[in-house]
């Protein structure tokens, strides 16, 4: 049996959330550029959950603006669709099945553009969110009245004009536009790019005044761990298990947040859906989730990563299976990094509070996430994540935070690498190779090649030219590093952790 509208009713297994039939009579709110699965897994998500509660009672209208336009699993399955979220909550294993029924259709851009732009004439969808990638927000010279026009903010510019047609330009016509781009400031950065593009193509003054003030370009942040489409053997468990197929099935782990950042009151009236679940937030201000994720979700990462793989570790759940490395990644956390981000903005029991659901995503059993992955271009991100995390503790301490100066050695020992014969870098630890890949690879194998490990120290903390600070002023942090260096390349990587552990208080949320 295949997952579809008719089929659905004759789903009763226990753990599997079924739709009711009157969602399919919702009208639609919605407009969506984008199949992918961060929309379908998070904010598609959301939407889905309030309708079932009987909050926001809306369906998606999805565009499919890339591929060859085969959007025939979407029609088969009545564009149903299974997400399976699994993972850690609160410290337990859980796992549930939602099938999820917020879509109500799918238009392929190339071949049915005159169908999206019919969609501005309904005056019930009033949202358009977004994931077309980063280089989907470019300004491109867009014909906006071709059909339909190449870029995305081509194509959002084609439909707001249609919008500004249908109903006269009147103030109640606007959208609320929430893109969910990986891109700091994304609402800002789409608005001001279709407002060039709108003087590009010379359209007329009434117009441009109207999409400035009737519309709301809303910067978002989202958060949760999407992986793609499941491998055959989960996928064919899983249908065994549920006792359907289904080809759209996809699977997320229980941590969501999407923050938007919007203080107009006609916004959160119409994003109703955030009632139904604390992972959505709207707020005047977002900065304070982008500064949690960033420090606390990909700071501990990266000062983690270099450790964890000469440790052996080859990925994150298995680093999270050991007792020390755990240790020493919940201290890491929870007593240096959430006391470094912790001000005015954000308390400290907010930020440990992030840091157990961090610790959550990071033993996730049905994610594999490899550390190698996530030491590309390791020295931007030490730079971008961890940098600053340094100038906030020494803002507050005049001591070295001793977990931050042992990762940032972690991260120095992973980067001596040489050149191979194929002209890429490679790093050796107890007689493995490994890649790396990194824009300062060759700095940092010159160093290695032409300094001893104290001058090698210096050296790279007194670069203000690269970290954009002389590391060299911050009180004992140059000395710390240089002795953990010493330890990890003389003790190895599980005894220096165990040396700094003893008379520490190892956390154990």
């Amino acid at each position: 049996m295949r997952l579809s509208r008719q089929n659905v009713k004759s789903i009763s297994i226990a753990g599997v959330a079924v739709p009711d039939e009157s969602i399919f009579s919702l009208p639609e709110k919605v407009l969506q550029f984008g199949t992918g699965v961060l929309l379908r897994g998070l904010p598609d998500y959301f939407i889905d959950k309030a309708n079932r509660q009987g909050v926001f009672n809306g369906r998606i209208v999805v565009v499919k603006s890339t591929g060859n336009g085969d959007i025939g699993e979407f029609e088969k399955q009545d564009n149903l669709y299974t997400l399976c979220v699994r993972g850690i909550e609160d410290n337990r294993e859980t796992e549930e099945f939602i099938i999820n029924s917020s879509i109500s259709r799918v238009l392929f851009a190339k071949e049915n553009w005159n169908d999206v732009l019919q969609c501005a004439h309904n005056a019930e969808l009033k949202i358009i969110i977004s994931n077309t990638t980063e280089i989907g927000i470019v300004f491109s010279e867009d014909n906006i009245h071709s059909s339909p026009p190449p870029s995305f903010p081509g194509k959002l510019l084609s439909f707001l004009s249609e919008r500004y047609s249908a109903f006269g330009g009147t103030n109640e016509s606007g959208m609320i536009i929430i893109p969910t781009e990986l891109i700091t400031d994304n609402g800002a950065k789409l608005r001001s790019i279709v407002l060039e593009l709108a003087k590009w193509n010379q359209l007329d003054a009434a117009f441009i005044h109207w999409l400035e003030t009737a519309n709301h370009f809303c910067n978002s942040l989202v958060d949760r761990i999407v992986p793609g489409g499941l491998s055959k053997d989960v996928q064919s468990d899983f249908e065994k298990q549920l006792g359907y197929k289904d080809q759209l099935m996809i699977m997320a782990e229980p941590f969501r947040l999407w923050a938007i950042e919007s203080g107009d009151d006609e916004v959160r009236r119409a994003l109703s859906f955030q009632q139904v679940d604390e992972g959505l937030v709207i707020a005047d201000s977002i900065e304070k989730f982008r500064e949690l994720k960033l420090r606390l979700l990909n700071g501990t990462h990266a000062f983690s990563c270099g450790l964890a793989f000469l440790a052996g570790f080859k990925t994150v759940k298995e680093a999270m299976q050991d007792s020390l490395m755990t240790s020493f990644m919940k201290n890491l956390a929870m007593n240096e990094i959430a006391v470094a981000v912790s001000n005015g903005e954000i308390s400290y029991d907010e930020a440990c509070t992030f840091a157990g659901k961090v610790m959550d995503r990071f033993q996730n059993p049905f994610i594999d996430h490899q550390w190698l992955n996530i030491s590309v271009q390791y020295s931007s991100k030490m730079k971008m994540r961890n940098i600053p995390l340094l100038q906030q503790h020494y803002k507050k301490y005049s001591y070295a935070p001793e977990y931050m100066a042992l990762g940032f050695a972690g991260y120095l020992l992973f980067m001596r690498c040489r050149k191979n014969g194929n002209g890429k870098y490679e790093g050796q630890w107890l007689d493995n190779n490994y890649s790396v890949e990194d824009d300062f690879a060759a700095n940092l194998s010159d160093r290695w090649e032409d300094s001893n490990v104290d001058e090698l120290v210096d050296q790279i903390c007194a670069d203000k030219e690269f970290w954009g600070a002389d590391l060299s002023l911050l009180n004992g942090f140059a000395d710390t590093v240089k002795n953990d260096l010493h330890s990890l390349l003389e003790n190895g990587v599980m005894n220096t952790i165990r040396k700094l552990l003893p008379n520490k208080t190892v956390v154990s949320s």
